[in-house]
């Protein structure tokens, strides 16, 4: 074979190849991390509305807000809307950001993909929930995304404890944990 129809048929093979790792690697950002079980009996009406966060890790898309929440609506689809919100006092500006989640199988386990950026998902599995779904427990694809949700601004210290308990148990580093204030979403109406 020619140098020139070698390459030809290395550029031909390399193409799938590429196009089967990157399916790979977007697959692995829905992950659950080791030590999470999602929640099973997931009734997903009753999760729909505004969940306001409570403490997380700290990650570059939220770093330095406050008044956090979240907001979900069911799709046409199937699907869930989502609509994050949170205060930036460094600009005195609310910011927001919608995505959508998707089940990863049955809709009665809390095992979800969302994407805020077009075809690129990540994981979102709630492994602790309030039989009443006052507060949730949430891990991204990996030990690195962690959050507590609640239906309002604040939780009794002991509930935030036994959660952040059990957060460690599964394997999560809180050291970073941040508490979110919640002043100006209540001064603001939001």
């Amino acid at each position: 074979m020619t140098t020139a129809r070698s390459s030809h048929w290395v550029n031909r093979l390399q193409t799938p190849f590429m196009l089967l790792a990157a399916v790979f690697l977007l697959a692995g950002c829905t992950g659950i991390p080791q030590g999470v079980t999602p929640v099973q009996g997931f009734q997903s009406e009753r999760y729909l509305g505004t969940w306001y966060e409570i403490a997380r890790l700290d990650h570059s898309f939220e770093r330095g807000l406050s008044d956090i929440s979240a907001t979900y609506q069911r799709r046409a689809d199937g699907g869930i809307d989502v609509l994050n919100k949170g205060y930036d006092p460094a600009r005195s500006a609310w910011r927001e950001a919608k995505g959508r989640a998707y089940f990863l199988g049955s809709p009665d386990i809390a095992s979800l993909k969302v994407s805020f950026f077009g075809p690129f998902y990540g994981g979102y599995h709630i492994m602790a929930l309030d039989p009443d779904y006052r507060w949730a427990m949430v891990a991204g694809p990996d030990h690195d995304y962690f959050w507590i949700l609640a239906r309002t601004p604040g939780l009794p210290d002991a509930v935030i404890n036994d959660l952040l308990q059990t957060a460690r148990q599964a394997g999560f580093d809180l050291n970073g944990l941040i508490r979110v204030s919640h002043g100006h979403a209540t001064q603001a109406g939001h």
